[in-house]
């Protein structure tokens, strides 16, 4: 069952509105009492996409006394046959002026355009989840390990860049108290600091223990892992070079394990054509969220150019990135279009969209469901939906549930792998874990 949307024009009753606005109502007021209403964030995001200012959460009133106190934006609507007729419709709310001013003449238009849309989005669906998809171990592993110094220090805890790539997660942890800092000048000295788990450069750590400041390294151990054989080839006096994409915060990491031996190459061409001082001392790595098919191409060039060139002596791209990939390899032909769910930034969720793209399936990276286009799912009546390594879960889900509100959806998972990888926190934090446990018995003690 479709949700009903009901656009009626409205005016202000608080200062929060102004003209040419868009309310999406989740309570309405009429004299025989209140009703509910369904905020679709769906239908949230094609409004803004569409360059209107959108409030969700307000309040409407029609035919009754306006509430006191209210939070949310307030308007009046009249015309009450035009009201929604039962609880979990969708009111939307233009405000207008009676003078027909050109931001509401506009706003008349977007508004047409994307309830347009949103009929001609309207039908069934199947919905095909990859699975493993969302949170790997290590991403796990950084968001309780700030979490965890968040209850040992109490707020504010700093921490170097975005603890992981995923913009709902450290709004998450700022909201809780963690400060996100880009470099560590903006630390005091003395503070708890948490190093992201794409890892840092030694120059980094240098400079944290130079300003005495308390580090917490939430650094992936896979990532670890890379560094620990960037120093070990370049020790042995190879020239390292370093599959990956410049100016990721892994890549910058690696790269200063050991900058006077190691170069970065970010595709075949430019390992066809690198020049080197020793062809018969070369090794190679590769950062940890790369495409896989992507990365064997380069490393296939490299060893066309350096017939001697030497491999880790185990796989670098990651075991959640590799099944990640190989979920969207298993849904991508069955479907008409593949949501991503992952923030732009983050490089596994990113090479999802790709790889989809490359075998001939449209997709979208969205950083969750106000970021579906209307437009695209038009005609698409198989979705398929992953979620990068560092976006959580229930983002798929609310997009699962706003597809609901254009038809029925059936869901299926398709499952490529099951992932029981986990890993311990840092040390210093291994007793706050324990500490807040014994805090939780002694509660539910005291409460009995």
């Amino acid at each position: 069952m479709t949700a009903a949307i009901v656009s009626v024009a409205a005016r202000p009753l608080s200062t929060a509105v102004r003209h040419g606005d868009v309310v999406l109502a989740d309570r309405l007021h009429l004299a025989s009492g209140a009703r509910e209403g369904r905020v679709h964030r769906l239908l949230a995001g094609a409004l803004r996409a569409q360059g209107l200012t959108v409030h969700t959460g307000g309040a409407a009133v029609a035919g009754a006394e306006a509430p006191r106190g209210a939070d949310a934006p307030l308007v009046e609507v009249a015309a009450p046959a035009q009201l929604p007729e039962a609880d979990g419709d969708a009111l939307l709310c233009l405000v207008r002026d009676d003078a027909g001013s050109v931001a509401v003449g506009r706003a008349e238009e977007a508004l047409a355009r994307v309830l347009g849309d949103w009929e001609a989005a309207k039908g069934d669906r199947e919905v095909a989840l990859a699975a493993p998809r969302s949170f790997c171990a290590g991403v796990d592993r950084a968001i309780e390990i700030v979490e965890r110094a968040l209850d040992r220090y109490g707020a504010p805890v700093y921490v170097r860049k975005q603890i992981v790539h995923n913009r709902h997660v450290v709004e998450d942890l700022a909201r809780r108290g963690a400060v996100f800092v880009e470099e560590l000048d903006e630390v005091p000295e003395g503070e708890p600091v948490v190093f992201s788990a794409h890892g840092v450069a030694p120059a980094v750590r240098d400079a944290a223990a130079g300003r005495g400041l308390r580090v917490i390294d939430a650094t992936c151990p896979l990532v670890t892992k890379v560094h620990a054989e960037a120093k070990r080839f370049a020790g042995r006096g190879d020239t390292v070079v370093l599959i990956g994409h410049a100016g990721h915060e892994e890549v910058e990491g690696t790269l200063g394990e050991a900058p006077d031996r190691t170069v970065l190459v970010q595709n075949a061409a430019e390992a066809a054509r690198l020049e080197v001082e020793d062809p018969g001392a070369v090794s190679f790595l590769m950062q940890t969220t790369l495409a896989m098919s992507e990365a064997t191409e380069v490393a296939e060039a490299l060893a066309g150019r350096f017939p001697s060139i030497k491999a880790p002596q185990s796989e670098d791209i990651c075991y959640a990135s590799t099944n990640r990939q190989r979920a969207v390899e298993e849904i991508a032909g069955r479907v008409d279009l593949l949501l991503v769910v992952g923030s732009p930034n983050s490089s596994n969720s990113v090479r999802l969209k790709e790889l989809a793209e490359r075998m001939g399936t449209p997709a979208q990276l969205v950083d969750d469901v106000s970021y579906v286009g209307l437009e695209q799912l038009r005609g698409a009546r198989r979705i398929g939906l992953t979620a990068g390594a560092s976006a959580p879960d229930t983002l798929v889900q609310e997009i699962v549930a706003n597809l609901r509100a254009l038809g029925p959806v059936t869901v299926t998972e398709h499952q490529v792998a099951t992932e029981n990888v986990t890993f311990q926190l840092p040390k210093e934090l291994r007793s706050a874990r324990k500490d807040r446990a014994r805090k939780d018995l002694e509660k539910t003690v005291d409460s009995c």
